[in-house]
């Protein structure tokens, strides 16, 4: 401690120092906590999710409402909200609809700084000050702490927005305090999994978490998926390809990431020339950007890369008989004569029976033709700068769970037995359950991608597609991933996949329970958060689960799953009152909701108050300054007895 305390010295150099901060600290302590916003499955729908961070899932357009509901019309409310979300776009519009723009902009900043004073008014000066745009901060500072009454200062204040728009700052400046607002309204940010795969914009996405200010995230098997390709993992490339192709979304590839897919494109065309591949056809039911042709070439890129996959796949099943996946080596079980594949015994007949690269005396063998083009891949995936920069961005935010101000975040399940008992998965070697296995497996992903490429991290790279779709794999959460039976059988009995008795079991409440305290939450205040399975909202099924302990937000937000669901997802916040869940409508478009207004319509399910309001100090980063205000009391002693020689 006496080194620890010469440390704290440098920082705070005499007794007064010490004492404003421990005065600064402890009244921080009793400021109400910022509001937490629980995001899962965005599923590459970047414009439906900068659109919820824009308007602060809800949050912007109810502090317009509390402070202008009696002053100001709907058609306005709705103005100010938009230009808060798009400032920039908004203000295009507004410029060709204006006769008096000077007017406008001077009402505008008055209701601006207005609103930017609700946003903020739980936090600091000093953060406040922190999060304001360079350039402004001096002005904002000024107008948002301008106290009602201050006749003095009434001039001083009006002469600065005059000033604004006589010297044609105005549009920087509603930018500015726009983007300081949306700041304010979410104070971190929370990302319970699988932000790639299936929609258009993951890099975009991803761009965007990289600039936000306070977030963590909660790997996705899809996530963990794109880690593993990144890492190597000549499956999880194979599957990540596929499902690429599979929903239209190559741009991701070659535009998101400088991925080249056009050996491969050569490749299918050439090898799957006479094959329509109907079942291969791309799933997006919107208008492509792609020609007819253009499909076809996709539906046999698609039918390459799975015929790959599966051979991959088999590989690393056979090299891994500890995965238990047998099951899962179903080349070897055509016959490609009789046009019927034999699964448990049971002969099926196959609707698909071209495969020229699959060899019956050895299906699971590349031919040279695939080497090559998994080759390819693997190194366009390893050597992607941007990539490997997101990559690296999901590692250093990321975890497979957080225990976050008591509530335990993961995306998938906690691998369980029907009787309630934690599971035991092997993983190299050790038997593990629970928050252990969660841990040890966070440990392999890592090393899997900054370990040194020897025999013994080449372990750790191939469970990263055990963990894509492993059987007992907490991300995944279902006995088996039934990808080639959709594809070539029709019997839809195969295409069942069981979900872990987890699913099942967080219906009651002592099980519940039994997992905050494995994972060191409170049992009396925490919820398990979970993403993952797309609640069927349509048919009735509700994400709320043991009276309230656990929430699942996963409502599809991705369009692909939104037939399934019935809605657009769900937003979880947590602000100093307590939870609040939303259900989402479809976000519509980017464009409508600048020219028309339209905001994501959203329906409250779940709203749980808190008796006494939550504080810092009821947070995690009240735990950690409480520990800060006991050792500077402890450096304020040493100062005052003479342990320590004050620097003045």
């Amino acid at each position: 401690m006496d080194k620890y305390l010469n440390l704290l010295s440098k920082t705070y150099k005499n007794i007064q120092e010490v004492s404003e901060e421990i005065i600064n600290l402890q009244a921080i302590l009793n400021l109400p906590k910022g509001t937490e916003l629980f995001l899962s499955d965005i599923h590459g729908e970047y414009e439906a999710f900068i659109h919820i961070l824009n308007n602060g899932s809800g949050i912007i357009k109810s502090k317009i409402e509390d402070i202008y509901e009696k002053t100001l019309t709907e058609e306005d409310r709705k103005d100010l909200a938009t230009l808060i979300y798009y400032p920039e776009e908004k203000l295009n519009l507004i410029k060709k609809e204006k006769s008096n723009l000077n007017e406008w902009y001077r009402i505008t900043l008055y209701r601006l700084i207005e609103v930017t004073k609700a946003v903020s008014s739980k936090y600091t000066r000093s953060k406040v000050r922190k999060a304001m745009p360079k350039g402004f901060d001096y002005i904002i500072d000024e107008l948002i702490h301008l106290q009602g009454d201050d006749n003095n200062k009434e001039q001083y204040y009006n002469q600065i927005i005059e000033s604004i728009i006589d010297l044609n700052r105005a549009d920087d400046f509603i930018v500015a305090i726009s983007e300081l607002i949306k700041r304010m309204a979410i104070d971190h940010l929370h990302i319970v999994g699988d932000i790639y795969d299936r929609g258009p914009g993951a890099p975009i996405i991803m761009d965007k978490l990289m600039n936000f200010h306070s977030l963590d995230i909660e790997w996705g098997n899809h996530d963990i998926l794109w880690m593993g390709a990144a890492s190597g993992n000549e499956a999880c490339i194979a599957n990540v390809v596929r499902i690429c192709s599979r929903y239209d979304n190559l741009a991701t590839l070659e535009e998101g990431y400088g991925i080249n897919i056009r050996p491969l494109s050569i490749f299918a065309s050439e090898t799957y020339k006479n094959d329509e591949c109907k079942a291969f056809l791309p799933r997006n039911k919107e208008v492509s950007k792609y020609s007819n042709t253009d499909k076809i070439i996709l539906s046999k890129i698609q039918k390459a890369m799975a015929v790959i996959q599966f051979k991959v796949e088999g590989q690393l099943i056979k090299k891994h008989p500890e995965y238990k996946m047998k099951d899962r080596l179903l080349l070897d079980k055509m016959n490609l004569e009789k046009g019927t594949i034999t699964i448990e015994g049971k002969e099926y007949t196959l609707n698909d029976v071209n495969f020229p690269t699959i060899n019956p005396k050895n299906p699971y063998k590349l031919t040279d033709e695939e080497k090559e083009v998994i080759d390819r891949l693997k190194n366009s995936f390893m050597h992607s700068e941007k990539l490997n920069r997101h990559v690296n961005f999901l590692y250093a935010k990321g975890h497979i769970y957080q225990n976050f101000n008591s509530n335990v975040l993961f995306h998938g399940c906690i691998p369980m037995k029907e009787n309630g008992e934690f599971e035991k998965v092997e993983i190299l070697g050790k038997a593990l359950k629970g928050k252990e296995l969660f841990d040890n497996i966070e440990n392999i992903a890592h090393k899997a991608f900054f370990g040194e490429k020897n025999e013994t991290n080449q372990e750790a790279v191939d469970l990263m597609w055990y963990f894509w779709c492993g059987p007992k794999s907490p991300l995944f959460g279902k006995d088996k991933a039934a990808t080639f039976e959709r594809y070539f059988i029709d019997d839809k009995q195969l295409h069942k996949e069981h979900k872990n008795p987890y699913y099942t079991l967080i219906n009651e409440e002592e099980i519940c329970n039994k997992i905050l305290e494995n994972f060191e939450a409170d049992i009396e205040e925490g919820h398990i958060i979970n993403g993952h399975m797309p609640v069927k909202a349509k048919d009735g099924e509700s994400p709320i689960k043991a009276g309230g302990k656990v929430i699942i937000i996963d409502g599809g937000f991705a369009k692909a799953y939104q037939q399934t669901t019935g809605i657009a997802g769900y937003t979880l916040t947590y602000n100093s009152h307590g939870l609040v869940l939303a259900m989402n409508e479809p976000f519509e478009s980017k464009c409508k909701a600048i020219e028309e207004g339209l905001d994501i319509r959203t329906q409250t399910i779940l709203k749980e108050n808190i008796i006494k309001r939550k504080r810092v100090a009821d947070t995690d980063i009240g735990k950690k300054l409480k520990e800060e205000i006991d050792d500077l009391k402890q450096l304020l002693v040493a100062y005052r007895e003479g342990v320590l020689k004050e620097q003045i």
